[in-house]
């Protein structure tokens, strides 16, 4: 049995107090690997073009971070793993058609990965400090520079070795411009519509489309409790409700129908998952709080349906998820918890 320690042997410091083995390192390595199914889906569908995006994204936004922190003489942190999962989240979140020579837009997704690693977290101070999640930065700031190249989405074909393919429409851009019937009827019936959203058999960006994938990745991340149910169950919710109530459109006027709308097609739909689970739970760019996390849950999923159903864009996920980043030290602030032993003082 140890001594008691007397009262001038004690050690007094901030918090935290409790720690584990985990560290930054194992965290961002575990989620790169949880991520694996979701990538593998991407670059089934979408063939060798994927995998040549996915590497270019991942190798520059690797290399920016080196370069700048040699240049800025700060210590080498690239072994981490939060360049590499930088570079995979903007990847996956990229059309694979941007594996262009004609037009040449090989270089979007390495300005994208300068973008998100340099400017959105070394300015910032590194990992940890950054406002912003940075992948969604670099994809935000692509989608606004290159509208063109960032629209141009290919057709799944399921042969993972074929480098052509036929430009087609994401299934949440023929719900806005053309309505939920020719959305079911270009994907044979309805039924049909689910299960091929559901294994990710449908245009879009290189690692969103597969449900099932993303899945697998985020089961594996609660199971580890490197993420918990708050933000994304908050999320997926709020956008069921809301697609539910405000989602429903008359085929006739196209004006819109409370409490008819298909909730389940916009939760298969779009980076919703991807969003959901790997992006919005961002340690750094969310809330600590638990009750913070299910506010900002909320208001992502609140955003998001808001930009689908109002916005010109189609999708609403990344910029939803941009916009609470702005209010998560607001949100800490306001739901802390009360200091454990601490009275509070009256209002005179």
């Amino acid at each position: 049995m140890e001594p008691v320690k007397k009262e001038h042997e004690l050690i007094v410091t901030v918090s935290p107090h409790v720690r584990d083995e985990e560290t930054t390192s194992r965290i961002m390595w575990t989620v790169n690997l949880s991520l694996l199914p979701a990538f593998f889906m991407g670059f089934y569908f979408f063939g060798l073009k994927a995998l040549f995006i996915t590497a270019l994204c991942i190798i520059s936004s690797v290399l920016s971070e080196y370069f700048f922190q040699k240049a800025v003489k700060k210590k080498l942190t690239v072994n981490d793993g939060s360049a590499f999962l930088t570079g995979l989240l903007l990847g996956m979140n990229l059309p694979s058609s941007l594996w262009s020579f004609n037009p040449f837009t090989i270089h979007v997704p390495i300005i994208g990965s300068v973008i998100a690693v340099v400017i959105t977290k070394q300015f910032f101070g590194g990992l940890g400090y950054n406002i912003f999640n940075p992948a969604l930065i670099g994809r935000a700031f692509l989608l606004i520079s290159f509208p063109k190249a960032m629209t141009i989405w290919t057709e799944p074909t399921a042969a993972f070795l074929a480098l052509d393919a036929k430009t087609t429409a994401t299934p949440l851009g023929i719900l806005k411009e053309d309505g939920l019937a020719k959305l079911i009827e270009a994907f044979g019936d309805k039924l049909n519509l689910y299960a091929e959203l559901f294994n990710g058999h449908r245009a879009g960006s290189i690692g969103e489309t597969s449900v099932l994938a993303l899945l697998i990745g985020a089961g594996f991340l609660l199971y580890k409790r490197y993420i918990t149910w708050h933000i994304p169950f908050s999320f997926l919710g709020t956008v069921a409700v809301l697609a539910w109530i405000f989602g429903g459109k008359s085929p006739e006027t196209g004006k819109m129908l409370l409490f008819a709308g298909d909730p389940l097609i916009h939760l298969l739909s779009g980076g919703l998952m991807l969003g959901a689970f790997f992006m919005a739970t961002d340690y750094v760019t969310c809330p600590s709080v638990r009750k913070g996390q299910i506010v900002f849950g909320i208001g992502c999923g609140a955003l998001t349906m808001l930009i689908r159903i109002k916005g010109g864009y189609p999708e609403g996920v990344m910029f939803a998820i941009l916009l609470m980043n702005c209010f998560a030290p607001l949100i800490d602030r306001a739901m802390k918890s009360d200091v454990f032993g601490a009275v509070k003082e009256k209002k005179k």
